[in-house]
């Protein structure tokens, strides 16, 4: 559909949609929004599985207009009202929805620690990464956590099984001592001075990566 292609990889927020202004009714959230200096109206809906659909009206006729969502329609006219939707559907996906990258259980359980604890949100800095993210402090936007998504291989296991990890700040002096290429491996895509990694499959209990987390937050101070 052509509003699919907006929200890919994302989960709406049901307290972000009220507050950004849709309504809901039965198990379906409505926003309405005037395009084109009020020649449209775009209507909005978006199901209890996040899935959004749009419907266009012209004002002037009280018609459906369609146009904008087929491929195949080009000229001026018909480009300037589809840039007008997409800017509204980007806006709501970036203020309504959130990052649905990670699905690991330990992943999940981490990514809660963080935001409860320290309320940091993920950040998906690169365009052609979209499943690596970082947190970073709020006071000095150091970073000192990431999350991303490799190839076990890549971390020189005898496996190309797509696996989560995390990279975590820890002293140099430690760095060294932890290191077993088991369950500690060196940073990956980090300096391997002072970052090390670890596959979030419980390998190492969560517990310990918290307690890991709040060392590397410490550390990002410096």
């Amino acid at each position: 559909m052509f509003e699919d292609k907006y929200f890919i990889c994302r989960k709406k927020n049901d307290a972000k949609l009220i507050s950004y202004g849709f309504t809901k009714e039965a198990d379906v959230y409505q926003l309405s929004a005037g395009l084109m200096n009020g020649q449209f109206l775009l209507y909005v809906f978006v199901d209890r599985c996040g899935k959004v659909s749009t419907k266009m009206i012209d004002s002037s006729s009280n018609e459906e207009y369609t146009l904008y969502k087929a491929p195949g329609a080009v000229g001026s006219f018909v480009g300037a009202v589809r840039g007008e939707c997409e800017t509204v559907l980007l806006d709501i996906a970036q203020k309504c929805y959130e990052p649905d990258i990670f699905h690991g259980k330990q992943t999940l359980a981490i990514i809660e620690y963080v935001q409860g604890k320290y309320g940091d949100e993920m950040e998906f800095l690169w365009e052609k990464f979209p499943d690596n993210a970082v947190w970073r402090r709020k006071d000095n936007q150091k970073w000192y956590g990431a999350v991303l998504t490799v190839s076990k291989s890549k971390l020189g296991l005898p496996s190309k099984e797509i696996a989560e990890i995390i990279d975590l700040r820890l002293a140099p002096d430690q760095i060294a001592l932890t290191i077993d290429n088991k369950r500690y491996f060196p940073g990956w895509h980090m300096n391997k001075k002072h970052w090390y990694t670890m596959l979030l499959d419980y390998s190492v209990p969560t517990e310990e990566i918290c307690q890991r987390i709040d060392i590397s937050y410490t550390l990002a101070t410096k």
